[in-house]
């Protein structure tokens, strides 16, 4: 009985909070309404979800694609809170995600850069579905997932954005990944969509870093599944491998080219981003991706003057391993 009495407290704050602004314009009593009801049905404390949202433009899909997209609405309106999971006190945007799928029965990751590795990707957003996660790079000074969202359709999510405001619809904008967790069933609406086999990077789910190689991939237009090839070849997805010669950290930098790219070796995120870029560079200046391997093991002037792969046993079986293992996680 004592959390039934905080939890509707809560609701009164959020109540009362409402009805204040409400009485300084007439226009603000439906959306008022709209954002009690849906902090009231999300804390369990009506019978049925609020259905009113402000702004919404929603294009929800049939069976579980809808459902998903009724399970995020019964949130809208609840406060953000950063680490926050209950919806009487608040949620931040990994905890609404988590929340919406497990009222779902679909468990998931808690922070967003690990849910950016569940399910299957989805090409672009012209392919996303109602119910599909989209996430965000949002920090320029640190890559790396930092946000996400539920797709609603008609380029609009519903997200919990940031301290001061509340689980709300917005603009999808550009998302960095897009992921489909829902059973492959709910998506049969959408044959055009290629096999997520298909799909570049399909196969990283469980893989160290994958948001890493995920977003960097999309940043820099280098496969996801080369990214995670290489740093498993290279340090065995060790970020604080050293090898003989000097190379540091998960993609093994040496200094030199660490400090030519901007590139801090021992931060994950710094190196990822980094390797993407360069692995980008190589692959326009040599055109193709063998090439940029022998370049990326060897160096690029070596493979200048050799006019290809150099006859390096080492470096050979380097770009052997590294396209075996980026065709493991396709």
């Amino acid at each position: 009985m004592e959390g039934l009495t905080a939890v509707q407290g809560r609701i009164a704050e959020i109540q009362n909070r409402i009805l204040t602004l409400a009485s300084a314009s007439s226009t603000s009593t439906s959306a008022a309404s709209a954002a009690w009801s849906s902090a009231a049905s999300a804390a369990g404390l009506t019978g049925t979800a609020a259905t009113a949202a402000t702004g919404t433009a929603a294009t929800a899909g049939s069976g579980l694609e809808g459902q998903a997209v009724a399970a995020a609405q019964r949130y809208l309106g609840v406060p953000y809170a950063w680490g926050g999971t209950d919806p009487s006190v608040g949620l931040d945007c990994s905890g609404l995600v988590q929340r919406v799928f497990g009222d779902l029965g679909i468990d998931l990751p808690r922070t967003s850069s690990q849910q950016a590795t569940a399910g299957r990707p989805v090409a672009s957003l012209a392919e996303a579905r109602p119910g599909d996660l989209v996430f965000f790079d949002n920090s320029s000074s640190r890559p790396g997932i930092d946000h996400v969202g539920i797709y609603v359709g008609d380029g609009k999510m519903i997200a919990a954005p940031q301290a001061g405001e509340v689980v709300e619809v917005q603009d999808v904008g550009r998302p960095t990944v897009i992921r489909r967790v829902l059973p492959q069933a709910a998506a049969a609406a959408a044959p055009t969509a290629p096999a997520a086999s298909a799909l570049p990077g399909a196969g990283l789910a469980g893989v160290p870093y994958a948001d890493l190689f995920s977003a960097a991939g999309a940043r820099h237009g280098v496969d996801p599944s080369l990214l995670a090839a290489v740093a498993k070849v290279e340090s065995g997805f060790d970020s604080t491998a050293v090898s003989s010669a000097g190379a540091t950290g998960l993609m093994q930098f040496m200094p030199a080219t660490a400090a030519g790219l901007g590139v801090d070796a021992a931060d994950p995120a710094s190196a990822v981003d980094g390797a993407a870029r360069y692995l980008r560079q190589l692959t326009d200046r040599f055109g193709s991706t063998d090439l940029a391997l022998a370049a990326y093991n060897a160096g690029p002037g070596t493979v200048a003057r050799y006019g290809g792969i150099p006859p390096y046993a080492e470096t050979q079986s380097y770009v052997r391993k590294v396209t075996s293992a980026a065709e493991a996680y396709s």
